[in-house]
């Protein structure tokens, strides 16, 4: 399993922070719509970054996204045109390993265990 490349990844997890207000509702849309099997919301995480060349610090919601690694194309470009920030962070890291049923949940959730 070791020697498995990154192409046979079955799933994607991907990282965005986003203003606390907007969590619920891009978390929703996401799985809604079917780009997401799951997203969680961790509250309250602080982000201090350089901005248009002031260093900022703000409040937001990390989300970690789970979804088919088929599906990230789409997801991005959704999650893109409904965020509320200029540049959304949206980072994807592929899967390398993990418990088998979980990964096959994530790339089809609508599939009976």
């Amino acid at each position: 399993m070791a020697n498995e490349t990154k192409a046979d990844a079955t799933i994607s997890l991907v990282l965005s922070t986003c203003p606390q207000d907007a969590a619920e509702r891009l978390s929703g849309m996401l799985v809604s719509s079917g780009l997401a099997a799951c997203v969680n919301i961790l509250p309250s995480v602080t982000s201090v970054y350089r901005w248009k060349g002031k260093v900022e610090k703000d409040t937001e919601a990390l989300l970690v996204i789970k979804c088919a690694a088929g599906n990230y194309a789409a997801l991005e470009q959704r999650l893109r045109a409904e965020h509320p920030y200029e540049l959304p962070e949206i980072i994807t890291v592929p899967e390398v390993g993990g418990l088998p049923a979980y990964l096959q949940w994530v790339s089809d959730p609508e599939q009976t265990l």
